[in-house]
């Protein structure tokens, strides 16, 4: 069980860059977030404690290959000996890759990318120290677009884990309602799809060394509670939390929820919803979500992700029906007379109703996408093995159309 150490409290962000004993620190951030107050705090807070620091804030949101690469070659030539994140998870995995890189100078960038598209080489490198400020603060794992292929991929090693997350409920104020539905809807399908990950204990063959060990492991007891707890605070504040963005005790305890399903799914892994929508975001055509200021057409991940979540969890309910009703139940639906064939399709029911009610988008037809878009979409998600295979129920190509086929309209 792997996790990083983690600061919760309004206001940690001042308090804990005097202890790093860096002298020379890498701040990455994207062009928004360069402009608002967390960033102003982290800054502050260096000029205070005497720390040299140099500012990126070209993160481009939901990143591609060669967005890391240039953030690789300007943590190359700073020679820092310690890196700040502060933004979402766009920032976080691309500040996890620079100091990846800039530890392994001479590694090829496909050295370490999952297989099948990268060599997927276990890092054996010492990196700096990185603190990150909200978004996969708990995870040893950095995604990005890879364009030559148009899909998502990316890293996963324990070893490119932040080593302290700061979840300062303050920063949360700044996100205007759709970027915190959408991360929200992130938080809701890492808690899901790692409580009905294939168990870790029918995953085989044990690698032969542990260095080996894929940091996504299958539902275990431990990754089974954080899950179970962050579907609950998702399930009493999240609609607040869109709804009004000065209540701050919801956006606190999203803030938690977040960090919390975070330690779940980085030790357990996610599935189906995961694996599915990465062409969905590597393929947008014009589509440009509301609420995201930014110039290239974009599917946020949320948005990506829980699209396909009735569908999946339809088909997944074979396998593990009490934990698909457990997790409706949680989610507000009245299980008492359900029967246990009936787990798909009241899990299905429970996440329309909840979408509908946050306005979401009404599938994937409304974000651009059409039938004749589904073998591209399904040989997208072909190569995410790292996380389909951890599905609790095997997929055919057959089945996948199917799935996406289902998820072009939800209501």
């Amino acid at each position: 069980m792997a996790v990083s150490n983690i600061r919760y409290g309004a206001g940690v962000t001042k308090e804990d860059l005097q202890n790093m004993g860096a002298k020379n620190v890498c701040l990455m951030t994207d062009k928004n977030l360069s402009q608002l107050p967390p960033i102003q705090i982290v800054m502050d807070s260096l000029v205070k404690n005497g720390i040299n620091f140099k500012v990126y804030d070209n993160v481009r949101v939901e990143p591609t290959d060669r967005s890391f690469m240039d953030a690789i070659e300007f943590a190359k030539k700073g020679a820092f000996d310690a890196y700040v994140a502060v933004g979402g998870g766009s920032t976080m995995d691309t500040c996890k890759a620079a100091n990846l890189y800039a530890s392994s100078p001479h590694s090829d960038f496909l050295d370490y990318v999952n297989a099948p598209i990268g060599k997927g080489k276990p890092v054996s490198v010492p990196l700096k120290p990185l603190i990150a400020g909200t978004g996969s603060e708990t995870t040893g794992v950095a995604i990005f677009d890879y364009e030559h292929l148009k899909v998502k991929t990316g890293i996963a090693s324990r070893a490119i884990k932040p080593t302290l997350g700061l979840v300062d409920p303050l920063h949360t104020l700044h996100m205007p309602d759709r970027v915190v539905a959408n991360s929200g809807f992130d938080v809701l399908c890492h808690a899901l799809e790692s409580y009905t990950a294939l168990p870790y204990h029918l995953r085989s063959p044990c690698p032969s060394n542990p260095i080996s060990r894929p940091a996504y492991q299958g539902s275990n007891p431990i990754s089974d509670i954080w899950a179970v707890h962050a579907l609950r605070i998702v399930a009493k504040y999240l609609k607040r939390a869109v709804r009004n963005p000065d209540d701050l005790e919801a956006r606190s305890n999203m803030h938690l929820a977040s960090a919390f399903a975070g330690i779940g799914f980085g030790n357990a892994g996610v599935h189906l919803c995961h694996g599915m929508s990465y062409p969905i975001s590597g393929l947008v055509k014009t589509y440009k979500a509301k609420d995201y200021n930014v110039d290239h057409p974009l599917v946020p991940h949320g948005l990506s992700v829980v699209l396909t979540s009735p569908a999946v969890f339809t088909f997944t309910a074979q396998m593990a029906p009490e934990r698909h009703l457990e997790t409706a139940e949680i989610l507000g639906a009245d299980t008492r007379t359900a029967r246990i064939s009936d787990a798909g399709p009241v899990l299905a029911d429970t996440l329309r109703k909840f979408l509908f009610d946050l306005d979401v988008d009404d599938g994937l037809s409304a974000i651009g996408y059409c039938k004749s878009d589904i073998p591209a979409l399904v040989k997208g998600t072909l190569p995410q093995e790292r996380v389909t295979k951890l599905a609790p129920r095997p997929q055919s190509e057959e089945d996948l159309s199917a799935l996406f086929e289902a998820s072009m309209k939800l209501y």
